[in-house]
């Protein structure tokens, strides 16, 4: 497939409604990944998982897969004592997709927060969080990754930072998406409108939201961003709310085709590249793809 440049990355949303993937770590607790360890380093210990997952996700429809380095940067790994693996760790975790996808999809770099607010609400300066995100991104794109997500973002200035550090290393298509309430605020600072404004004119090649709620409660969010927005859209949804069992477990309380019918109403309102996040599975893409061909 070749890598995407930013231009191929127009032309692959020009050609309709992009289908990402859907979601890694409740798919992998289910499989038996225990709650509070590295999943990154579970998943290099249990690779068959993560490639049966990702395969799924291509046979389901996914264009594009993401990587799972989401936590692979130097502050979350330092949690675990994992630090001075970051490369190894991300780089070999970016080789396992880019089997699984076997050319029939994009590889994304995922990247995320690193749970340090910036100052003065925090205690991480610009240039340190800068630093932190340069280096993933560097060894991200030394892997071979088609593309950046930036992911799970909280606020809108922690992912101008992240933003900012990608397009040091390389002119790479970069998408970014928030976690914001069901009213579109983002949980620490700014909105889901604000995120599109913002980092459009910073060269974001696409903006949106993902995680947070179900598709139904997020009409009108995906509505005012496709209004404010000169790029695509993303929605990348959870399968509604989940609710926890006795033994920790969550349930999500939206099924494979309620599911569908309300993202295919996201894409009526604006999303031109769509997924899922936390609780669900391959049949939800698979079952999205046929609803978004009909």
């Amino acid at each position: 497939m070749g890598r995407l440049t930013k231009q191929g990355f127009k032309e692959l949303v020009q050609q309709g409604t992009v289908l990402l993937d859907g979601a890694t770590g409740s798919n992998l607790r289910n499989a038996g990944m225990p709650v509070g360890i590295c999943a990154e380093q579970w998943i290099l210990e249990h690779p068959e998982v993560m490639k049966e997952l990702q395969r799924a996700y291509v046979e389901a429809g996914s264009q594009i897969l993401y990587a799972p380095t989401f936590s692979g940067n130097r502050i979350s790994l330092a949690l675990h004592g994992l630090q001075e693996r970051l490369t190894g760790l991300n780089t070999k975790l970016v080789e396992l997709s880019q089997e699984a996808s076997g050319g029939r999809a994009y590889v994304a770099g995922d990247m995320t927060t690193t749970g340090k607010l910036l100052e003065p609400r925090g205690d991480i300066s610009y240039q340190e969080l800068y630093e932190v995100y340069q280096e993933q991104a560097r060894v991200l794109i030394s892997a071979g990754v088609d593309l950046i997500v930036a992911e799970t973002m909280m606020n809108v200035d922690e992912t101008v930072v992240l933003l900012d550090a990608v397009q040091s290393v390389a002119q790479i298509p970069v998408m970014c998406t928030l976690t914001v309430e069901a009213d579109g605020s983002a949980l620490y600072g700014g909105s889901a409108v604000e995120a599109v404004e913002t980092l459009q004119e910073m060269g974001a090649d696409a903006v949106g939201i993902n995680c947070s709620v179900g598709p139904d409660q997020l009409e009108a969010v995906v509505a005012s961003m496709y209004r404010a927005a000169r790029i695509p859209v993303i929605a990348k949804p959870n399968a509604g709310i989940p609710v926890m069992d006795e033994h920790g477990q969550a349930h999500y309380s939206m099924g494979p085709e309620q599911f569908a019918v309300s993202m295919k109403r996201l894409v009526e309102n604006g999303a031109r590249i769509v997924g899922g996040c936390c609780g669900t599975t391959p049949e939800y893409i698979s079952l999205l793809a046929q609803t978004l061909r009909r």
